[in-house]
């Protein structure tokens, strides 16, 4: 180095001074940042079995949230779309946009005339939670996708997730490849969309058509 010029100083003696008057002591356990790691506070564990929940897991939590919106005084359904790690749409039981909404009626006219659940559903206002998710997704983004769908009923339990007939033609149609259910138990149940376009469930239904 040249008369009076300084020493170039280090990265680590750099960075030592950054830290100016902080103390280079490991700090002791009982400090205040202990507790967001003991599982009490940090949102990544799961309060059950104190592991972090799994992506399905994670996708169907929103799915349910998505579901606290729905109109249908019989339960409610939430379904959202996943591409690539990424949300492309939500969706949600209600009536068409501009419609007045079932809850809002306070009357259900297939609850009214005890239709069985899965039959008779150009008798139902609402438009169902996966073809809203549909509908609100880029049909691009929404090839080879995944759709997760979950059922509430009105005391807060699960329902057996199932797309109805309808669905089943829709979800196909628009290139998702799988659907992934929650079950009653809160078990988890899935779907590739190839085997609905195999077991063509309409043929049942339309027998001599």
């Amino acid at each position: 180095m040249g008369v009076n010029m300084p020493e170039k100083e280090s990265e680590g003696t750099m960075f030592e001074n950054a830290l100016g008057g902080y103390s280079k002591e490991p700090v002791s356990s009982s400090e205040e940042w202990k507790k967001y790691i003991d599982g009490n506070i940090c949102p990544t564990f799961d309060a059950a079995d104190n592991h972090r929940p799994s992506k399905d897991e994670y996708y169907l939590r929103i799915a349910e949230a998505v579901s606290s919106r729905g109109t249908c005084l019989r339960r409610r359904f939430g379904a959202i779309i996943v591409k690539d790690d990424v949300i492309i749409s939500t969706g949600y039981v209600g009536a068409p946009r501009g419609r007045i909404n079932c809850c809002d009626r306070g009357t259900c006219f297939r609850m009214e005339k005890n239709i069985p659940s899965g039959q008779r559903y150009e008798l139902c206002r609402s438009v169902h939670a996966e073809q809203n998710a549909i509908m609100n997704a880029d049909p691009v983004r929404r090839k080879d996708a995944t759709m997760y769908l979950v059922g509430v009923e009105n005391d807060g339990t699960y329902t057996d997730a199932d797309c109805c007939s309808m669905c089943k033609r829709v979800i196909i149609n628009s290139g998702i490849t799988k659907v992934v259910l929650r079950q009653a138990g809160g078990g988890i149940a899935y779907v590739r969309v190839e085997s609905w376009v195999k077991n063509d469930d309409s043929l049942k239904l339309h027998e001599g058509y």
